[in-house]
């Protein structure tokens, strides 16, 4: 694989996601009960009551929601390569997702092209499907891969290739950045701070922007990843 093969075919993405309500207070108590029963375990591990691990219901598709959908691919003119950036994001999730649906369809129009996302088949791929489901939103045909085969499925996970086969540890994006040699691109904003940031905050476009940091710096390490040299720094390139 070298770059001219990746130029325009692959799609990075990454998603931000927040809880479905700002606090545990505002939690149906029907689904206060759901969460309870989901969590269970983990929270005994930690010792934990529920309200106290609200905190963390944006990385549960039934008990989140996303806030923002970053997608980037690399674009090649003259001598110049381009990040070209474009984000999702709106206070209803719904027409986020429609939005999102409709650029993935147009993408894949080519059927060689490919998604890209770090720890994607555990977490984001599957984390879209699952909240498009909830909202009535069609899953792009390139999403949708029941009944297909492993090897038929369009999607590549940067985790994965670092792994090698080993399945033992978690690797995140900001270590593989690290190790790499290239900036940290959560130098004002982590994970673990977005749903606040949503929430009390109300600033989606810090949120936006952090998940563009990790969609720029998803992409060069995907070239690493892939031993493709390139003799350019890459052009991020919003809208």
């Amino acid at each position: 694989m070298d770059l001219k093969e990746i130029t325009g075919n692959i799609l990075f993405i990454d998603i931000e996601t927040a809880a479905q309500y700002p606090d545990y207070n505002s939690v149906p108590p029907i689904v206060q009960e759901l969460w309870a029963k989901k969590t269970e375990l983990r929270r005994k591990r930690e010792e934990i009551s529920p309200e106290e691990f609200y905190e963390t219901a944006g990385i549960y598709a039934e008990f989140g929601r996303i806030v923002c959908i970053s997608a980037g691919y690399f674009l090649e003119e003259e001598i110049k390569l381009f990040f070209k950036i474009k984000s999702f994001y709106n206070k209803d999730e719904k027409l986020l997702l429609e939005e999102f649906a409709d650029t993935v369809n147009k993408f894949y129009s080519n059927p060689d092209r490919l998604l890209c996302a770090h720890n994607g088949k555990e977490f984001d791929f599957p984390y879209i499907s699952r909240r498009m489901l909830i909202n009535g939103v069609k899953i792009p045909d390139m999403m949708d891969y029941s009944g297909k085969k492993p090897w038929e499925v369009p999607y590549l996970d940067t985790l994965e290739l670092w792994k090698f086969g080993d399945h033992k540890n978690y690797t995140s994006l900001n270590l593989l950045a690290s190790v790499f040699g290239m900036p940290s691109p959560k130098d004002d904003l982590d994970g673990s701070m977005v749903n606040q940031t949503f929430w009390n905050e109300n600033d989606i476009e810090k949120i936006v922007t952090y998940c563009e940091k990790d969609i720029f710096a998803l992409g060069q390490v995907f070239l690493k990843l892939k031993g493709i040299q390139v003799d350019k720094q890459p052009i991020l390139l919003r809208g």
